[in-house]
């Protein structure tokens, strides 16, 4: 499993009566970009979830650079999620505090680096995302792309070998996407990481997917590449892309 950086097998997951995930097995290579594509509510941000451990599934096991995280003790999970970066489909900047103090809060929280380290890898993240003039400002003096930048150089200041993605590009409009899209894909090749990304934004996975899956009916019902996926002649599949097409 040296080459696999995640390995899900036969996940589970349900809420009540409702099935979200059924079964799901699944790979990802090291330095792989995969896009997980689906209906609102049909599991993808469970599977990211699942993944770094804020759910529990039902049953099946998750295994991260071959360890299975479901078995972990959590002083050991947390030393797992360290290398492992989420950014939220909201950005989740603390409302309250500047970029600069967003960025070093996972520092701080999570690492014994000096004052001095800390201020460092703040500045060397914010120029990774072009956006060190705006250190000292709140995330409500920034725009919209602004604050993606600013939420993606917090995900990545740890430098973690897995990034998972929520939703990067929602909300912006296409410029935007395209520039943060192609930002997300310099800085995987930057930092040698791995990502999983849950999107329905094809400019999005048109620049960084490797690969992709489609959740149907709570399973993975459709895999291959982007150009594969939207050129099928499924007509589910057609449909699907046709619409978000012009939603895009």
């Amino acid at each position: 499993m040296a080459d696999i950086m995640v390995k899900i097998k036969n996940l589970t997951k349900g809420f009540d009566s409702n099935l979200v995930l059924d079964d799901i097995s699944l790979k990802v290579n090291v330095g792989e970009n995969l896009v997980v594509f689906g209906r609102s509510g049909t599991g993808k941000s469970v599977l990211l979830k699942c993944i770094i451990g804020l759910m529990i599934p039902d049953a099946g096991e998750i295994y991260i650079e071959d360890k299975n995280v479901l078995q972990m003790e959590i002083n050991k999970l947390n030393n797992v999620r360290k290398q492992i970066g989420f950014l939220f489909q909201s950005g989740a900047l603390y409302d309250s505090m500047t970029v600069r103090e967003n960025l070093a809060f996972p520092l701080i929280r999570n690492f014994n680096f000096t004052v001095k380290e800390v201020e460092e890898k703040v500045i060397y993240a914010l120029e990774m995302v072009s956006l060190k003039d705006a250190i000292d400002k709140m995330p409500s003096e920034l725009s919209g792309g602004m604050r993606k930048r600013a939420a993606l150089a917090r995900s990545i200041i740890t430098e973690p070998k897995l990034m998972l993605y929520d939703e990067p590009t929602t909300g912006l409009d296409p410029l935007t996407t395209k520039e943060i899209s192609e930002l997300i894909l310099d800085l995987q090749k930057k930092l040698n990481m791995t990502s999983i990304a849950v999107t329905h934004d094809l400019i999005c996975a048109n620049i960084i997917a490797d690969r992709a899956i489609f959740l149907k009916d709570s399973k993975i019902k459709y895999e291959g590449t982007i150009q594969e996926l939207t050129s099928s002649k499924d007509t589910f599949l057609r449909n699907f892309f046709s619409t978000e097409s012009i939603i895009s």
